[in-house]
């Protein structure tokens, strides 16, 4: 089969969205199938088009991801003519691939990490016009005629399910790992209590409750270490976060890690006595799948599909605020864990899975 991914943002970004489909579209290509993506080019030092592990990508020359709902439609319509299946992802690429995909006469599908709805309006970092641009654009998604909604796990599925889209429409497929990239990462925590954040900057991450937090702890244990892994973008937050760890005076107590590749990260992760994930909500998190996968302890929101990503040893917020969020690192930093059975997703079955889904659109 020939699939087309049209996504805003692809590997080399940092996010679970990318991390899902570099792995969805490498494994599609070494099952035999011929795959490309269109994309953004969100770096100006990427080439306009590359060859990463067979997949064919091309990178529309735009940077803004709201641009690219329009800048990527010419190339999105004249390279769907040649691909039997268009498959994209909420949010900014879902319009122009449903537009290109209906021009051509191609089934096309989507995947939603999340559905937010009224979570719009409770985030942080956000004015109240972009609360309400980002909740239409999402209700407008809904509306249109997917041939499926696919759902990253049974929190968003249900609610997709809520927000309108027909039982028979909303299907889940979880998001796979492969194990074996983590055998030589076994949990070894370091001797000083080490507690780490990974992944990208977004306004539901929680981060104006762990930077408090966090100095909280510090303060009262001065050999604890923080581990802050994310990326420089975007800008104005990256530019928060240094100004929050200037103010609250934990700059000495942070390392502070960007872009690092995969055996780095796997290996600071492995090297953390726990991982932290103060979300607000989470329509899957890789982050909690790769720590579990490790034996690193989390510390988790439990919002979203949390309840059914987190395994293994673990401590719960009791509330979304920073003095639940400094409790629960103080119960990390006793080691008083709750604990479940680990529970893997295996990248294979959501291979498998999207294959499946491919040739009965097709068909």
């Amino acid at each position: 089969m020939k699939i087309l991914f049209v996504l805003e943002h692809f590997h080399p970004y940092i996010g679970g969205a990318e991390k899902l489909f570099y792995e969805l579209t490498t494994a599609l290509v070494k099952a035999g199938h011929k795959v490309a993506v269109v994309t953004t080019r969100f770096r100006p030092d990427l080439p306009g088009q590359e060859d990463i592990q067979g997949v064919s990508v091309v990178r529309v020359n735009c940077r803004n991801r709201y641009w690219f709902s329009v800048a990527s439609l010419p190339v999105i319509r004249r390279m769907a003519k040649k691909y039997d299946v268009v498959h994209t992802t909420s949010y900014n690429a879902a319009l122009p691939a449903w537009i290109g995909a209906a021009l051509s006469k191609k089934p096309v599908l989507i995947t939603f990490h999340e559905v937010w709805g009224k979570l719009w309006w409770q985030l942080p970092f956000a004015n109240v016009l972009q609360r309400t641009l980002f909740y239409s654009w999402e209700q407008l998604l809904l509306k249109l005629p997917f041939r499926r909604f696919i759902g990253v796990s049974d929190y968003t599925r249900q609610a997709l399910r809520a927000s309108g889209i027909a039982d028979e429409k909303a299907l889940r497929i979880y998001n796979g790992l492969d194990y074996t990239a983590f055998e030589a990462y076994p949990h070894q925590p370091p001797k000083e209590f080490t507690f780490t954040y990974f992944g990208r900057l977004g306004m539901s991450k929680g981060l104006e409750l762990l930077l408090p937090a966090a100095q909280t702890l510090l303060r009262q244990y001065p050999e604890a270490r923080f581990k802050l892994i994310i990326p420089t973008y975007p800008q104005p937050m990256y530019n928060w976060v240094q100004a929050q760890l200037d103010q609250l005076g934990i700059r000495q107590q942070t390392q502070l890690l960007h872009d690092l590749p995969r055996a780095t990260l796997y290996r600071e992760i492995a090297h953390s006595s726990c991982v932290v994930i103060p979300s607000y909500s989470e329509g899957f998190c890789f982050v909690a799948a790769e720590a579990s996968a490790m034996g690193v302890p989390i510390l988790s929101s439990g919002r979203g599909a949390l309840r059914e990503v987190v395994s293994g040893h673990w401590v719960p917020m009791q509330e979304m605020s920073t003095a639940a969020l400094a409790r629960a690192l103080q119960r990390a930093y006793a080691g008083d864990w709750e604990k479940r059975p680990f529970r893997p997703f295996h990248l294979q079955d959501a291979v498998q899975s999207y294959i499946n889904l491919y040739r009965d659109l097709k068909s």
